[in-house]
């Protein structure tokens, strides 16, 4: 049974593409979504690993006993995958925060009571207090929350995209904004202005149409490989990726149980505490997420937020 939790918060800060292979849509190869909510995510294998990865490499840099502290936190290798499980399970990371495209204020950052309510559920089984109520509003509806100081207002409408909702200034709104801009936001300085912007550009969406903009506003880019020899495109070698775009916010629960591994004790990690205590204490900046690497694609920067206990 888990014993501590806690929740991983990850910003793009360049398109992301968690791919989930070929399709036969228009997008030939289209990022991961949820079955019924088509909703964009990370599934937590990818997510896993991707830590599993990172923490290595930190402890690595000064811990003689990296190897062993990464096996007790995520599980020894493939071959050997049957000694012990890891204690470490982050769960798929999820959509909280998505940039669209606004006629004033250059982009917004959207939400939905939906999410919002998602979310809530997920803090409170990981321990975090959000104290505020979301706000309602009618999946169908044409109207829009934002905040008293909004700044993506144009004659009384929030226009994103080609689409126009009318604007209602909500004081929830202003209490989700400004906690999201406290808890979830990377705390670092040259994300000062971010924070700032974020209540000024935050918008509570309709389910209906928010889950629209997560489909059809997405960012495509379509790539080549050349042929060395002719310098034209290869055949066959011409297609299309979907990806996150950048500014997009996603939240990701992890939980802890205690570490099952024999030599656990010997490495001071006996506890579920212990194990969250040394993933808090790396002190976790950046992570690179999905495919595209060597294109600069997939960095996130991460904040792990601890509760208190």
């Amino acid at each position: 049974m888990f014993e501590r939790a806690a929740m991983l918060f990850l910003y793009c800060e360049t398109p992301v593409h968690a791919g989930m292979g070929t399709s036969l849509s228009v997008v030939d190869l289209p990022i991961q979504r949820e079955r019924i909510t088509n909703l964009p995510i990370v599934q937590a294998s990818s997510l896993k690993g991707v830590l599993r990865a990172e923490v290595k490499r930190i402890l690595e840099q000064n811990d003689p006993k990296a190897n062993d502290k990464v096996q007790v936190l995520f599980g020894p290798e493939t071959q050997r995958a049957h000694e012990h499980a890891g204690c470490v399970s982050p769960h798929d990371a999820r959509l909280l925060l998505f940039p669209i495209r606004s006629l004033v204020g250059v982009f917004a950052w959207a939400t939905c009571p939906f999410v919002l309510e998602r979310f809530k559920r997920e803090a409170k089984a990981v321990g975090l207090d959000v104290g505020w109520d979301v706000p309602s509003l009618p999946a169908n509806s044409q109207q829009a929350f934002v905040t008293k100081s909004s700044e993506i207002i144009a004659d009384g409408k929030v226009i994103l995209e080609e689409f126009a909702f009318d604007a209602q200034k909500n004081d929830k709104a202003d209490q989700i904004a400004n906690w999201l801009k406290e808890k979830t936001f990377p705390e670092s300085d040259e994300y000062e202005p971010f924070r700032n912007w974020l209540p000024k550009r935050f918008v509570i969406l309709p389910d209906d149409a928010f889950r629209d903009f997560t489909q059809m506003a997405t960012e495509v880019i379509t790539r080549i490989r050349l042929n060395q020899e002719t310098k034209t495109v290869a055949k066959g070698a011409l297609w299309s990726e979907e990806h996150l775009p950048s500014e997009t916010l996603l939240y990701a629960p992890i939980f802890i149980s205690k570490p099952l591994a024999p030599n656990a004790s010997q490495l001071n990690l006996s506890s579920a505490g212990d194990a969250l205590k040394l993933l808090a204490d790396l002190n976790l900046d950046r992570l690179q997420i999905g495919g595209d690497e060597t294109v600069g694609r997939g960095i996130v920067k991460v904040r792990l937020n601890v509760p208190t206990s």
